[in-house]
């Protein structure tokens, strides 16, 4: 079975308040957002500021899971192998990868739970499960409902999407985990977005073109126009009512989750 899962929120159209400083996300992102049945593919676990390209030690996830096209669940955790990538000014940080070979055709979802990770500056902890969609030659499970509780259910395909289309998601919520209630749509959640750079930019912009936040609305669906080619992180974002010891004093949790896109360039750009 999957374990508990945490609160999907998806990214609405506009941008409304912005974070004070940049956010810190994790990444799960496979060298491709396609592959092909037998062809092996990794993917590498990161943490980090996406937008700058800062990366800092990821710690290791508590789990790692697959659902595969016919709905088949695979824990992956004691597969992941601790590596290095560049970090900031070229340090070495730690990171994660999985290599991981499709058994069949269809969309395979990854799901990886981590740690609750002390914030300094926010002064509480970021609990995150980061999702991503890997998909192999035929459209088959990209809109599945996964996790117990909290969950974005696509109501786009999230892949194969070209630069400056929507994407729309309805998303769904029973409350805290584990209560058996049906799920319903997750009104007004808080959701932030930010792309990923493969490096960082010679030039940053102001925040507020970094990490962009809005909400879902009253049926829980959300749009994004994602203007960009690359891959687009999508975090919903709930604190919990569990609090946990930092230095003899108690401090809240912040459930997030994080859904990763690829977004590519326009295949027919309009003759200028």
């Amino acid at each position: 079975m999957l374990r508990r899962f945490f609160p999907l929120f998806a990214l609405g159209l506009n941008a409304l308040a912005v974070p004070a400083a940049s956010a810190h996300y994790n990444m799960l992102l496979p060298e491709s957002a396609f592959a092909r049945r037998g062809q092996a593919i990794t993917l590498v676990y990161q943490w980090g500021h996406p937008y700058e390209h800062q990366l800092f030690d990821a710690p290791r996830p508590e789990s790692l899971w697959v659902v595969a096209p016919d709905g088949q669940q695979t824990e992956l955790t004691n597969k992941l192998e601790k590596t290095t990538v560049a970090g900031d000014g070229g340090k070495p940080v730690t990171a994660y990868r999985l290599r991981f070979t499709p058994h069949e055709r269809g969309d395979f979802v990854f799901l990886l739970q981590t740690p609750p990770i002390w914030m300094e500056e926010e002064q509480q902890y970021f609990q995150d499960l980061v999702k991503v969609v890997l998909h192999v030659q035929v459209q088959k499970g990209w809109d599945r409902e996964v996790g117990e509780s909290f969950q974005v259910v696509p109501l786009t395909r999230p892949y194969g999407l070209e630069a400056g289309m929507a994407f729309q998601a309805q998303v769904l919520t029973t409350g805290r985990p584990g209560r058996g209630r049906p799920a319903k749509p997750a009104a007004g959640g808080l959701v932030e977005v930010e792309r990923y750079n493969a490096r960082r930019p010679a030039k940053l912009p102001p925040d507020e073109f970094i990490t962009r936040t809005a909400r879902a609305d009253p049926n829980g669906v959300v749009t994004a126009t994602l203007p960009e080619a690359g891959w687009w992180a999508i975090t919903g974002q709930q604190l919990d009512d569990e609090q946990r010891d930092h230095q003899g004093k108690m401090y809240p949790v912040l459930r997030r989750c994080t859904l990763w896109i690829p977004v590519a360039a326009k295949l027919n750009p309009s003759a200028k």
